[in-house]
């Protein structure tokens, strides 16, 4: 009788759990943004390293760098169901999406192709899961997830021999003392190139 008690007991504050886990929405996990960028710049450095392109150099007309944006980090779970369905959701306080990017200069249509035929292969060894690889318009598009990660590398070329590097993370939890800037928005320290495109 005790035994079953228990029992029911420890299956009803797992329903309970599960209730408030669907209500509320699952928790953004908490990260430091900085952290998290700097995590970013090391993948696209093992990206730019996969392409092999030695002679391409870094496109600074190009713009990109680091970003922490609130924009798409909604909330979450049939309590926010109406905010969810709003044509303009509204961001939850304090969690961003972390992002970085850069760009080569001087890849042309060929070598770009076989450049990310190769980051391909060689990703795909080192273990990364490539989730897309299409070709359209003499533009190539791969993004890749790193092994024992949320974050996803985008390699695209464009016309005018340019080939930008980009990677992004899930939205995260910024924790308390967070740097942020006179307008509330959160600071991230200097991007951080391939030691190969460094000036």
């Amino acid at each position: 009788m005790a035994v079953t008690l228990a029992g029911t007991a420890v299956l009803s504050v797992g329903l309970v759990r599960i209730g408030q886990r669907v209500w509320e929405g699952t928790p953004f996990p908490v990260a430091d943004p900085a952290v998290t960028a700097q995590r970013l710049d090391r993948h696209t450095w093992q990206a730019y390293d996969a392409l092999d392109l030695p002679q391409a150099t870094l496109d600074t007309e190009w713009g990109g760098g680091r970003e922490a944006e609130a924009y798409g980090c909604e909330y979450r779970g049939l309590s926010h169901l109406g905010d969810e369905l709003s044509d303009s959701p509204p961001n939850v306080p304090g969690v961003v999406s972390v992002s970085t990017e850069w760009a080569l200069k001087g890849v042309t249509e060929d070598a770009g192709q076989a450049a990310l035929r190769r980051a391909r292969g060689a990703l795909r060894r080192q273990g990364w899961r490539v989730t897309t690889y299409t070709s359209l318009d003499h533009s190539i598009s791969l993004s890749a997830t790193p092994p024992h990660s949320d974050a996803t590398v985008r390699l695209d070329t464009y016309p005018r021999g340019r080939l930008a590097v980009s990677a992004s993370a899930g939205c995260v939890r910024c924790p308390k003392g967070t740097p942020v800037d006179a307008t509330g928005d959160v600071t991230l320290p200097p991007q951080q190139l391939p030691v190969g495109l460094r000036g």
